[in-house]
This record gives C-alpha cells, structure tokens and sequence, in this order.
C-alpha cells in the first residue's frame, strides 16, 4: 500500500491532481486516500490551491506543494567567494548575499559568517529559525555524503575531516547537506535548462578545475566520492609547474585559472577574465590554449560517458568563447563524430549563481523525498523537515 511520502511524489510529479485522480490512479480506498492526503496538508508539505474543472457536481480541489510554507538555506563556498540564499521549497530564490572571502580563512571563520547571514536574510523576511525545514552547503573539495565532512581538498587548507554539517546543525535542528561545488552546479544548470537531457557533464574552470557528472537527474559520485576530480589528471609529469596536489603536470597546473593568472601576472582568475574581455592578445592566446589542454583530457570523457551537454561554467566561461573554443576544437578532433554529432557544447545558463540553485534542488529533493517524508511524519507529524 502507497504510503504518504509516496502519495506526495504522484502529485509532485504532477501524475494526479485531485484526490479523486489519487484513487483512480492507485486503487486505494476513498478513506485511504483521505487520510494520506489529510496528513500531508496537516504536516506543511501540500494545500488546495484552488479547483479542477468537472464535468457536473462540486469542482474537485486542486492539491500542489505548499512552497511557501518552509523555507531552505544555502551557501556556496568558493575558493574566493561565499553566496548564502533564502529559498523557498520549491527552490526559488527569496533572498541572496554575496561577499569576497578567501575559504583558506578556515572553517570557523567562514562557516560563522554563513550562520550571521543566514539568521540575517531570516530577519528581513521576518521568518523564524523554525520555519526552515532544509540546509544545504557546497564546497571546493570532495565530500563525504553520510558525515557531511570535508573529505579532501587542495583549495581548502584547513577544512579537511572538518565537520562542516554538524557545525551548521547546531542551530538549524534540520538535514544539513554538504555538496561538492561542481556538483552542485551541474545539478543547478541541468535543472533550470537542461532537464529533458540524461547525460550532462560539467567542467567549472575557475581557481582550479572540478567537475560535475548528471546521469537521469542524479549527481554521479563514484565509489568515494571523488568523480569528477579531472583537475588532477597528469598530462606532462615533465612540466616545471607543481600542481595544487604536489604532483606536476596536472591539468589544473596548466588550464585553471590560478594557472593563467600566474603566466599572465595577476592576482586570480577574475584578473584573467578582466584581461580578456578588454581584448589582451596573451591574455587570449593563452586562455584558448588551456581550453584546447583541457579538452584532451574532456574528449576522453565525452567518449567514456557520452553526455549529451558538455557545461563549461566558472570564472573561465566569461572569457566569451574564448575558452570554450579550445575545448572544442580538441574534442571534437579526438573524439569518435558519433560520440559528438548530437553534443551541445555551452558555457552555463545560471553562471555564478549555478551551485546556489543546484543546492536548492538538492535540498528540496531529499526532504520532499518519499523517504523523508513518510520518517518526518512519524516523528513529527506536524512539521515539514
């Protein structure tokens, strides 16, 4: 018998409206169906939101999510930035901070700026601790899923085994979710463009280079959690540059943009950007010939995983199509044409907003989960989360 959860996923995905849509499509009891339903508007996760049409005798009330409702918190952690957003539970965004903060500050100081500006965008909606049902984090580095620690990273000195879930749990009694960066941003752009796509794989070029893999709408982790890692695959162990890692000859060493930064003479991967976009013959010259070292190691992906988009997001996709050209140009040489006739190639859709919305999703999906829901009314079943 289809539990509540399960009943809240057939009107998430839109399979049934009405109650009366509920038992024709399951075959469970009126009664039954009066009770899954009741539970669901008692506990916050859905309303009537008006009325279906009929064909004679009272409208049937319309059942949806009740977005609005419970609220979720996000942040993403870049190497040099940080981004907190106020969402609702259907992800749409409330409100949103950014700021400049190097993560290399540590966890402490990062993460207790996140908790003073999450309490703050709560304040201005005039919403309490308690009306937050969700708590998502993204973060430069691999990530282990089940303790939401920071398994390892080379951008983050200081944050590995650190407990970055449980310090947010401390004052949000909710799911706290810790995500990789790339993934988060994969999920972000495949939701909000690219849904009708199975495969889509995305490369974030900014201080280093991560990666973010979607098979049928899920993020794909590997067995340790560090699919993806492409930053760190050896193409020249004779190069002189030594990668973030230790080794030489990384990728990241030679097409990340603290790589271009350091053989062009500025400060970071903006500063590239900026050189670019005011039209420096080096400065472009030498972004295309990362994008063109980059896409060696891409067109072995795309022959491996065959996507059907290839992302290239981070502070890289702003050089125009500058970078991109490279990645092309390499790909699709090296790869077999029935591999790449129907890939799209494309810098995001959401640009640096993409992991804030991917962990939204992220988010939104485990607590409206079937899963979720069916524990949480068991515990507690007068509140969503």
């Amino acid at each position: 018998m289809l539990t509540a959860g399960q009943i809240l996923q057939l009107i998430r995905n839109g399979a049934c409206r009405t109650r009366k849509e509920l038992i024709e499509h399951t075959g469970l009891s009126r009664s039954t169906i009066t009770d899954r339903v009741d539970r669901l508007i008692d506990a916050g996760y859905i309303h009537e939101s008006g009325v279906a049409s009929s064909g004679g005798g009272r409208p049937p009330s319309v059942l949806d999510v009740d977005a609005g409702r419970r609220l979720i918190l996000v942040a993403d952690l870049g190497a040099t930035h940080a981004r907190v957003a106020l969402t609702d539970l259907a992800a749409r965004t409330l409100a949103e901070e950014r700021t400049e903060m190097r993560i290399e500050l540590g966890p402490e100081a990062v993460l207790s700026w996140v908790r003073q500006t999450f309490q703050r965008m709560l304040d201005r909606a005039g919403r309490m601790p308690d009306d937050v049902c969700g708590v998502g984090i993204d973060v430069p580095g691999s990530v282990d899923q089940a303790s939401g620690r920071v398994i390892r990273s080379f951008l983050m000195p200081g944050w590995d085994d650190y407990p970055v879930g449980e310090a947010i749990a401390a004052t949000y009694g909710v799911p706290i979710l810790v995500e990789n960066d790339a993934n988060a941003m994969a999920l972000g752009e495949w939701w909000s463009r690219w849904r009708g796509s199975d495969a889509l794989l995305l490369v974030k070029v900014s201080t280093g280079i991560g990666t973010g893999i979607i098979f049928d709408g899920r993020i794909y982790r590997g067995v340790e959690d560090a699919a993806g890692n492409i930053g760190h695959v050896r193409l020249n162990e004779d190069d002189d540059r030594v990668c973030t890692c230790g080794s030489r000859g990384c990728v990241a060493s030679l097409a990340s943009g603290h790589a271009l930064a350091g053989d062009l003479g500025v400060g970071t991967s903006r500063d590239v950007v900026r050189l670019v976009q005011a039209g420096d013959p080096a400065a472009i010259s030498r972004v295309q010939e990362a994008g063109r070292t980059l896409g060696v190691v891409l067109a072995t992906a795309i022959s491996l995983l065959n996507p059907a988009v290839l992302v290239l997001a981070g502070d890289m996709a702003e050089t125009g199509e500058h970078y991109l050209t490279g990645i092309r140009e390499i790909v699709y040489r090296r790869s077999l044409p029935y591999t790449t006739r129907n890939l799209e190639i494309a810098t995001g859709a959401l640009g640096e907003r993409a992991a804030i919305v991917g962990m939204a999703v992220i988010v939104m999906e485990h607590v409206l989960s079937a899963a979720s829901v069916d524990a949480a009314l068991t515990a507690e079943p007068d509140a969503v989360g």
